[in-house]
């Protein structure tokens, strides 16, 4: 056999990372490198032939030249195909090696300048040979290696070219990349058939090593099972000669007596005596044993029947609620009803209790309470994040890990059925491809089904009928429609001012004194003080910062006593708060210090609380484009368009000339853009903004407004009164004005918001203005027309649109 070089070419070339193809066969590859991509396209562009050759380190993402291997194969580019992530896959068919002589410059892709071996076959009879006992050794291999199949050893005998035949059964050898490089480098071809056999006879000794230890592990494993039923026939001689039990007859004892001794259902106790069967017959080491044994035991330590047992006290229980809450009337009277229901029917009846409000004001320490009343146990589940259905119903028991759902841990871990359960942030869930939990609560909080709940992992009916479920939210506006219907709503609305100081000084400054190691008296806080930190170092609907604020304070005076040895008392006063706090974080009282135009105090409601909203307008020159900024949604800026169309209709009867519109572009916003705002309540206060602009006469300070208004003026309903009129008082206004049909809700508002504020309910948006509007001389906001939306134009000197040609009053 004969070997020369011959047949310099040039060639696109594409290094491999960790693969080789042979001459003679047709490999897929999917290439993701943009250079080679580069390389595979020029080739099949211009019908030329690619050489393929191995990285030296395949680490390496950006081969250079001296990083691959000086021998590869020159192949053909059969097919490409670009995939969807912009990858491609190439079929490439080798065809004969070759050997770089030198790089030539492509900026796009590797190319070299490649020299061809080509081989002339001497003395067949020697080939022959070798082929025959390669192919012997090629089935012995394929016959003990059950990944491969015999058609592949048929493929290759039927090959009877000796270049061909060593390269395709090379091939498939499942050797490492650095050999078969090592074959592809052998262009004798006597010496690649010898390489070839030494490495094929050393991966049939591996697969006959690899069936021997197989086999000895199948030996131990029938072992094992002997030894377990010689273990068995030991159990019971050890039982007839009353010598004890072992480790599993103990636990097994263990069960059953703790079956005799429960109180399950019928359904219940039938199952475990159905899986005790199946236990006793699992050898001990198994896994389903211990599968078996964990189900028992969850069925076993369930609160069936087990109650707490306590007469309810209406009186008492009134009593406990005002003891550890301060306010919150309509809300305890709510609960209170409830409860004397309940004591009466001596079953829980009707739909199950949702405590919606801001963050702070006492929702879960409520539900507390409401179990101290009753004298029953408390649990609670947090549902904040919650996104799989299993966390509510449990995993099957076919999966590996399963346990059941957090209702049933949750009732196992408290040990009785009936105690006050609180299902916390019920609004925070979410739902993905494991299922709705939502959707699984339905049946949970449904008084008709959940003396039936089915567990996933349990599989049985458990009762929930005894247990006392309370939710708490936020807001409604994530809770599904039908969960909201299986629950009474119950609002509880944030602390005024006067709330928060009482409970300041009844609840939280003694619970911090003792918190941060003070005695009484140490530390003294004067009235005025509490309100200040209540005033200008917080703004919340609850008193979480407000104990945050204090428990800082007890901090800073704790140090400073230590630092320097003083024992003497700390008296906090109004001015002293910002010695501890630093500087005021908010403004307290009125937001602007005097009347002006074209702002107007609007009032927000918010998942924590209500707030105060401005709304400002200027008039710029223009063509009577209306801008919108502030972060607003759909609805609000639907709204503002709204306001102005109202605006226009009524331009006679207000004085402006009917073509102002035209020559002035008109902008409204709302401060705190980066903070979304939407909703149609701000109808009235855009409304009033935009005249008050127009007309150049200023709005009264100490007025806050809400309501939405239509094109024809009418005011109608909002929602969230309560909370817009505590945030109205916290602001220091001292009149709201109201929509008419609002009028109803104020009964549920607190006497001392009502008695702090001056609310007037409007019916239209001519009354709003006329109230908020401040107009010299006490003269008349209207003109008189016959028509209130088409009237001869009323030209007024000295008008905000004077620029305009326009005039207003």
């Amino acid at each position: 056999m004969i070997a020369h070089e011959h047949n310099t070419a040039i060639y696109p070339l594409m290094p491999l990372r960790d693969i080789v193809i042979f001459p003679h066969v047709v490999a897929p590859l999917i290439v993701g490198r943009g250079r080679s991509i580069k390389a595979l396209e020029y080739a099949m562009a211009n019908r030329l032939e690619i050489f393929l050759t191995t990285q030296l380190d395949t680490s390496v993402n950006s081969p250079s030249p001296k990083d691959v291997h000086k021998i590869g194969t020159i192949a053909a580019v059969l097919q490409l195909l670009r995939l969807p992530d912009g990858t491609i896959k190439a079929l490439l068919e080798g065809r004969r090696r070759g050997c770089i002589d030198s790089f030539v410059d492509n900026n796009d892709f590797f190319m070299a300048q490649v020299e061809e071996f080509s081989v002339e076959a001497v003395d067949d009879s020697q080939i022959v040979a070798y082929q025959r006992n390669l192919l012997a050794s090629f089935k012995r291999y394929v016959s003990g290696n059950k990944s491969m199949s015999n058609d592949v050893a048929a493929s290759v005998s039927k090959i009877t070219h000796p270049a061909k035949f060593i390269d395709v059964l090379a091939s498939h050898l499942p050797v490492k990349t650095a050999e078969k490089q090592t074959i592809l480098e052998t262009v004798n071809l006597v010496a690649r058939y010898d390489l070839v056999l030494e490495m094929l006879n050393r991966e049939t000794e591996i697969i006959s090593l690899e069936g021997a230890i197989h086999a000895k592990v199948k030996k131990k494993l029938a072992k094992n099972q002997r030894d377990y039923y010689l273990n068995e026939q030991m159990r019971v001689i050890k039982e007839e000669m009353g010598n004890g039990r072992d480790e599993q007859g103990a636990e097994l004892d263990e069960l059953v007596e703790r079956l005799k001794n429960k109180k399950l259902s019928k359904e219940a106790n039938e199952k475990v005596e159905h899986e005790l069967k199946k236990l006793r017959m699992m050898p001990p080491s198994s896994a389903e044993a211990t599968v078996v044994h964990n189900y028992i035991d969850c069925i076993l330590s369930l609160p069936w029947y087990h109650k707490t047992r306590k007469k309810l006290d209406i009186n008492k229980a009134e009593e406990i609620m005002d003891e550890d809450h301060f306010g919150l009337r309509n809300p305890k009277e709510r609960i209170l009803e409830y409860l004397a229901v309940q004591a009466q029917v001596k079953k829980i009846s009707g739909p199950i209790l949702c405590l919606v409000g801001p963050p702070g004001v006492g929702k879960t320490s409520l539900c507390k309470s409401v179990a101290r009343a009753m004298g029953r146990k408390f649990t609670r589940l947090s549902l904040g994040g919650v996104r799989d259905e299993a966390e509510i119903r449990g995993h099957r028991r076919t999966y590996i890990g399963a346990m059941p759902g957090r209702i049933i841990r949750s009732l196992q871990k408290v040990k009785v059925n009936n105690p006050v359960f609180c299902l916390d942030e019920v609004d925070k869930m979410s739902a993905d491809f494991r299922g709705d939990p939502a959707s699984a609560l339905l049946e949970v909080l449904d008084p008709e089904q959940n003396a039936a709940f089915s567990d996933h992992y349990l599989d049985l009916d458990y009762d929930l009928s005894d247990v006392f479920f309370i939710t708490t939210a936020n807001s409604l506006y994530n809770i599904p429609v039908p969960l909201q219907d299986r629950m009474e709503i119950i609002t509880i609305e944030g602390y005024t001012e006067e709330d928060k100081s009482a409970i300041a000084k009844g609840f939280l400054v003694p619970k911090q004194m003792k918190t941060n190691g003070f005695k009484a008296g140490e530390v003294i806080f004067n009235g005025d003080s509490i309100m200040e930190i209540i005033r200008r170092y917080t703004r919340e609907a609850g008193v979480r910062n407000l104990e945050r604020s204090i428990a800082s304070m007890y901090r800073k005076i704790a140090r400073h006593r230590l630092q320097n040895n003083k024992t003497t008392r700390y008296r906090i006063t109004r001015r002293g708060v910002a010695k501890y706090l630093g500087t005021p974080k908010y403004r307290f009282g009125m937001a602007e210090d005097k009347d002006a135009t074209g702002l107007v105090n609007g009032l927000a409601w918010t998942a924590v609380g209500g707030e105060i909203l401005q709304i400002e307008t200027v008039l710029l020159p223009g063509k009577g484009k209306l801008l919108i900024t502030g972060k607003l949604g759909d609805v609000m800026q639907e709204s503002a368009q709204a306001a102005l169309s109202y605006v226009r209709s009524r331009t006679s009867r207000l004085g402006i000339a009917d073509d102002f519109y035209e020559k002035v572009d008109i902008h409204v916003h709302v401060p705190e853009g980066a903070i979304p705002k939407d909703g149609p309540s701000a109808g009235i206060t855009m409304t009033t903004s935009i005249v008050s602009a127009l007309l150049k006469l200023p709005v009264r300070r100490d007025l806050a407004m809400t309501g939405e208004v239509t094109l024809r003026g009418r005011v109608l309903p909002i929602g969230g009164l309560t909370e817009k009129l505590l945030a109205a008082k916290r602001a220091n206004m001292t009149c709201v004005l109201v929509p008419k049909e609002n009028e109803k809700n104020v009964k549920d508002v607190p006497d001392n918001i009502l008695n702090s504020l001056r609310i007037e309910f409007v019916d239209h948006v001519d009354e709003a203005l006329e109230k908020a509007i401040i107009v010299k001389d006490n003269d008349s906001l209207f003109k008189e027309c016959e028509s209130e939306l088409f009237c001869p134009d009323i030209m007024v000197h000295n008008a905000p649109l004077a620029a305009a040609g326009s005039a207003a009053h």
